[in-house]
């Protein structure tokens, strides 16, 4: 069974991490498989909003650390991984994308939140950008798109300090846009979208686009994607990584 699960009714895709023995950790495979998806979504005019949700409590874990650790001990490049298409098509969605999130919500599980149109989460979920913890610098547009979304002190606190925040707290910035009880939260990211999916399409898509700058979000992904490949081969990465890799063993 794929790790990424992908349903579609009245003119909804839904598409759901399936990896919750793994917190929702994404892997290569993983990337590869929503890049895919979103692509079908956007390209297929019967599909008018996508939904991205998860199984089980969390929602999703980040990038599966393993695939790091994997990649600085074989000397590859990450650039040629599922990231990049992944990052693309998420980013270039021309469609309307919601987000129903319970549970942790971890590095790429919260940025990729700054690219939906809705959101809704838990209002006891835990969202946490630990990016420079692991020596890392952050992802997926969102040195742009953060600050721009909830102000320079506060987004700047959250990649410095990697400290959670609640599902209410988010709401409360603008990065979501209702915390409700984690038992509701997916039929009111539902209900969302086939409101959304009953309007005229175009014009929400193009509503979309006017809202948002794509190449200056374009341009924040490249700067981020160079700073990253060169943080994850210094050594404050391959400290963290090594002392990850080792918990592994243990």
């Amino acid at each position: 069974m794929s790790d990424i699960q992908v349903q579609t009714s009245d003119h909804v895709m839904v598409i759901t991490l399936n990896r919750a023995h793994k917190k929702n950790a994404i892997t290569d495979a993983m990337y590869g498989d929503f890049a895919d998806a979103l692509k079908r979504a956007a390209e297929d005019g019967d599909i008018h909003v996508a939904l991205i949700n998860a199984d089980g409590p969390d929602f999703c874990a980040g990038n599966d650390i393993g695939m790091f650790v994997d990649t600085v001990a074989a000397g590859a490049d990450i650039s040629q991984s599922n990231t990049s298409p992944f990052l693309k098509a998420i980013s270039t969605f021309p469609k309307p994308l919601v987000a129903a999130v319970r549970g942790k919500a971890i590095g790429i599980g919260t940025t990729m939140l700054l690219h939906c149109d809705l959101v809704y989460v838990a209002d006891d979920a835990a969202l946490r950008l630990p990016f420079i913890d692991l020596g890392l610098v952050p992802e997926a547009g969102s040195a742009r798109l953060m600050p721009a979304r909830i102000g320079h002190a506060r987004a700047f606190a959250l990649f410095a300090f990697g400290e959670a925040m609640s599902g209410a707290e988010a709401a409360a910035l603008g990065l979501a846009n209702a915390a409700v009880p984690a038992d509701q939260v997916n039929e009111k990211a539902l209900s969302a979208a086939h409101a959304l999916a009953k309007k005229p399409p175009a014009a929400i898509a193009a509503t979309k686009a006017l809202m948002r700058d794509a190449g200056a979000i374009a341009a924040s992904i490249a700067s981020e994607r160079d700073a990253f490949i060169a943080q994850l081969a210094s050594p404050e990465a391959s400290a963290a990584f090594a002392a990850f890799a080792a918990r592994r063993k243990g």
